[in-house]
């Protein structure tokens, strides 16, 4: 690692060159100027050090700004696991008093002598007193700061050990924060493994409505960000019972629509130790493809592989890669708010969800070239597993029953037919559904029925293996 000299004068702005690297590491546009101070070996930005006020004039009180990957998952796994309180335990209160003081010093040296707004306060990343933020203090060691935290950091980063093999990876976590649910899934992996030699430790879910009412206000609603904060407790509390090292937490289609997702980034990443990244649909639809398809037979291939969420439906093909990928904004949670305001659905609103579904599939014939050819059809997610666990009457959940079920088009159109005549309470009635997904289920099965319909597929494969399975795989 080494470190970057160029041009560090205040107010210069990296981001016409390095802005889109430090975006995508972030998973976020940065909103004041910065220059990149560290880099890895091969160029790669690893800290960036930020003016103290943003674009509009507010204070950024974290001068130095840990940008990488790597560092940023080790350390958020240290904090995961007491990291903070070990370090304020270990390091001498003056010395980090001093420490406060000096990086506020450099800090406020940087503010223009004619600002008269609010400026940034406190010390390391706008800590007054003690230890709050890892990141803040290992970025401004690694940029040259006289830290006590920071050396401490660097002396738990121990070199990864290896066994003359291929090395442990451990335990990861992947986190998806979706529209309507919340998921996690914990397992173990040697890295170069491939899914079929992953140890499922733990699998959760949770329906959270993060998108409860963004489309009306393109805002996250407050209920709605506790709700999932409420969860990511829990999964926290999980990932540390079970000694996770790596974790990748992700959020898709109403965080892409809400203006205030950072707001719920930084309360998640307060809670889980690791910031939620912000995936396009592509991405989206991309892990989910190589969730679906790890335990699948190439010569079943290729696949049109289907993900009805919340808020957005990614549709992806290929064989043994993602080929051609294509995300629409129609879910189980946006058709309903959108267009079923009466229970049980009126003919003109389940015609309407028909409909504006099938302008989407025309867009995704053109988008994703052989998608009505492919040879098989995989549905993934809430929507699609609860069909198959109402066709099959699960009276409880049952993965294993559920996995690689096969959906026929006759299936799919009778418990359509019978759930969108039904009410709430006579859809609670059938075995296999969920409390939690009766209002959307209608919603989510029209998405599912004009599928196989238009692109003509008389079965439709169930996976249980999705996005989440696809994010485990990126860390092994």
């Amino acid at each position: 690692m080494e470190m970057s000299h160029g041009r560090t004068t205040e107010g210069h702005d990296d981001r016409p060159t390095e802005g889109l690297v430090v975006e995508e590491l972030l998973g976020r546009r940065p909103e004041g100027a910065f220059v990149v101070v560290v880099r890895d070996d091969d160029g790669t930005p690893v800290v960036i050090r930020n003016h103290p006020l943003l674009d509009d004039g507010r204070p950024m009180p974290t001068r130095y700004w840990l940008v990488g990957n790597a560092l940023r998952t080790r350390i958020g796994t240290l904090e995961s696991t007491g990291g903070v309180r070990d370090a304020e335990a270990a390091c001498d209160p003056t010395e980090l008093a001093e420490a406060h003081g000096r990086y506020a010093a450099e800090r406020d040296a940087a503010i223009p002598a004619d600002h008269e707004g609010h400026r940034p306060s406190g010390g390391v990343g706008g800590t007054r007193q003690g230890v709050k933020c890892l990141h803040a203090h290992y970025a401004w060691f690694l940029a040259g700061g006289d830290d006590p935290v920071g050396r401490w950091i660097h002396g738990r980063l121990a070199p990864e050990r290896t066994t003359g093999g291929e090395p442990e990876v451990g335990v990861v976590a992947a986190i998806d924060c979706g529209t309507n649910s919340t998921r996690l899934l914990i397992g173990r992996a040697s890295a170069g493994s491939s899914l079929a030699g992953f140890e499922t430790l733990d699998r959760q879910m949770h329906i959270t409505r993060m998108g409860e009412g963004v489309d009306a206000t393109g805002r996250l609603a407050p209920q709605a960000i506790d709700r999932v904060l409420a969860v990511l407790g829990r999964y926290r509390e999980a990932m540390d019972a079970y000694g996770v090292a790596s974790c990748r937490i992700t959020a898709t289609s109403a965080a892409r629509d809400a203006a205030n997702r950072d707001e719920f980034f930084d309360a998640a990443e307060a809670i889980v130790g690791f910031r939620p990244e912000l995936l396009s649909g592509l991405d989206e639809g991309r892990l989910s493809f190589a969730g679906a398809t790890a335990d699948l037979d190439a010569d079943d291939g290729p696949f049109l592989v289907v993900d009805i969420g919340g808020g957005s439906t990614e549709f992806v093909v290929g064989t043994t890669d993602a080929e051609a990928a294509w995300s629409c904004d129609i879910g189980c949670v946006r058709l309903t708010e959108q267009w079923i305001d009466h229970d049980p659905a009126r003919p003109e609103e389940l015609v309407a969800c028909l409909s504006v579904t099938e302008a989407h599939l025309d867009e995704v014939l053109l988008e994703v070239p052989g998608a009505a050819d492919a040879r098989t059809l995989v549905g993934l997610a809430g929507t699609v597993s609860c069909t198959a666990a109402v066709e099959i009457g699960l009276a409880a959940y049952d993965r294993e029953r559920i996995h690689h079920f096969r959906l026929s088009k006759e299936a799919v159109e009778d418990v359509y037919r019978t759930l969108a005549t039904e009410d709430r309470d006579e859809r609670m009635a059938n075995p296999g559904m969920e409390e939690a997904r009766a209002d959307v289920i209608v919603g989510g099965l029209s998405i599912l029925v004009k599928v196989m319909r238009q692109f003509g597929f008389d079965e439709c494969l169930v996976s249980e293996s999705d996005i989440l399975d696809g994010l485990v795989a990126s860390q092994v």
